[in-house]
């Protein structure tokens, strides 16, 4: 099923952004694990609409109602249920894609293979409002995997032009996490240096009052990630984390360690020495992410994820009216973000908690 995530734990998320709930279930959960709800909620209201100038007016509480699962904000074996209702829609605003798709969009893909069943309110089931639930089911994940000395943060590396910092990939990012803990928690922007951080929010600014989009890069790094998680060829840990990332609309494309920039230097240059330290194995840089042979190796795991320009802008566009089957423009009205990038972030985070807790449990049975 397209909506369902893992191996040990299944993530089955349901729900259209313009139904009345969407919501998630978190099926093989241990139990006896101690969930807090506030650090949760706190989580979701880094993704939750309506939160500032550059993000989408539509304003949703975001709050899970958890309905089976938990005892006593204990995981109790049962599979975990959480919905979170929808109050902020205004279908009205969508009734003209029925008819002519939005470029960039998945209204025509999705015509083409639901036809007019497709439930075209608020992007339906394609919508980023899905990925309320991930974050539900991440946040959950991401308090498991602290419990185990497993840390996730992501950071915004790049807006349009405007390049930001990068992850140290080795010692200092223990320092770097603490960095955005504290940006984050004091409601800043999530970036490693503030400064750009700024041209960045200006750039998206005006990106907006030119009734344009902006796109970006987001960097995420798991520290603490014990060597030994996935498995060769189609389980790797690459092939589950791009998979869990291409699931948060408006990805388009994902890379480890060096990633595309490996192409580019010599084997010498890419390659990353062994070393003894503290009496472990690692390696003295870290090109590889944190990941050979689809194994993760004990040094931090690193990836970044590529996200377009949010397709809805408020520019005239050409497109087609499928019923006349005839070309004709279209302008764009409601609440969209000028940039998801900044809202995207727990979405990264939470998709690799996801995954990385899988893995973590599946690697339970050869110990």
């Amino acid at each position: 099923m397209s909506s369902i995530f893992g191996n040990i734990i299944k993530v089955s998320i349901f729900g259209q952004s313009h139904s009345p709930a969407i919501g998630v279930t978190i099926d093989g959960l241990p139990p006896g694990l101690k969930i807090d709800l506030d650090e949760l909620y706190t989580f979701l209201q880094r993704r939750a609409p309506g939160g500032n100038a550059h993000s989408t007016q539509r304003t949703e509480a975001d709050i899970p109602e958890i309905i089976s699962g938990l005892v006593d904000n204990t995981t109790c074996g049962s599979p975990l249920t959480a919905i979170i209702r929808n109050n902020d829609i205004k279908s009205s605003d969508y009734e003209q894609f029925r008819e002519i798709p939005r470029p960039s969009h998945s209204d025509y893909s999705a015509f083409k293979k639901y036809g007019r069943y497709h439930d075209i309110r608020g992007g339906g089931a394609f919508s980023g409002r899905l990925t309320a639930p991930l974050c539900t089911a991440g946040g959950i994940c991401l308090q498991l995997l602290k419990q185990k000395g497993i840390k996730i943060a992501a950071h915004i590396m790049q807006i349009g032009e405007i390049i930001n910092l990068n992850f140290d990939t080795v010692d200092a990012i223990e320092n770097q996490f603490e960095i955005l803990e504290s940006a984050v928690k004091n409601g800043y922007f999530p970036v490693l240096d503030s400064f750009m951080g700024e041209q960045m929010k200006m750039a998206m600014e005006e990106a907006k009052n030119e009734g344009d989009s902006l796109g970006g890069i987001i960097e995420c790094a798991a520290i603490g990630v014990p060597a030994g998680l996935g498995e060769p060829m189609f389980s790797g840990m690459e092939n589950r984390l791009a998979a869990i990332v291409f699931g948060i609309p408006a990805v388009r494309g994902i890379e480890f360690g060096n990633g595309f920039f490996a192409s580019q230097i010599k084997g010498s240059e890419n390659n990353d020495p062994f070393i003894i330290k503290d009496g472990e194995v690692k390696t003295l840089t870290n090109n590889h992410g944190g990941i050979l042979g689809g194994i993760t190796t004990g040094m931090p795991l690193l990836f970044r994820a590529a996200f377009k320009p949010t397709p809805s802008i408020y520019r005239e566009q050409n497109s087609v009216n499928l019923s006349e089957m005839k070309e004709t423009n279209l302008t764009i009205t409601g609440r969209h973000d000028p940039c998801i990038v900044p809202r995207a972030v727990p979405c990264v985070e939470a998709a690799a908690a996801i995954a990385i807790y899988d893995a973590l449990l599946e690697s339970y049975r050869y110990n």
